[in-house]
Parts: structure tokens; C-alpha cells; sequence
């Protein structure tokens, strides 16, 4: 597991940017008709949602 360590501005900036990505991953795989692609659309929503939750 690598070890990241950050300033509070950057680890703030990184949770701004990770739940734009979330909501805007939520509304693409909403609008997604393509299976394989929605599911890996869900993959990586998972994935920043794990980084996500580590930063709290």
C-alpha cells in the first residue's frame, strides 16, 4: 500500500475533486445503455470512492 502525505489545502482540493468525479461517474453511469461500460464505470466509481472515504 503506498503511503500518500499531503498539506490540508491539497488533501482539500483532492476531496473537491473526487466528489465532482463521484456525482459526474453517477450521472454517466445513469446514462449508460452499454453493460461492459457501465460496469466499469461502477469499478472505478468504487475505487474513488474508497480514496474518497480514506481522506476522512
Amino acid at each position: 500500500m503506498t503511503h500518500l502525505e499531503l498539506t490540508e489545502q491539497q488533501q482539500q482540493v483532492l476531496n473537491e475533486v473526487l466528489e465532482i468525479t463521484l456525482s459526474d461517474l453517477s450521472m454517466e453511469i445513469s446514462h449508460t445503455d452499454q453493460k461492459d461500460y457501465r460496469d466499469r464505470l461502477k469499478q472505478r466509481r468504487e475505487a474513488l470512492k474508497s480514496i474518497h472515504e480514506s481522506l476522512h
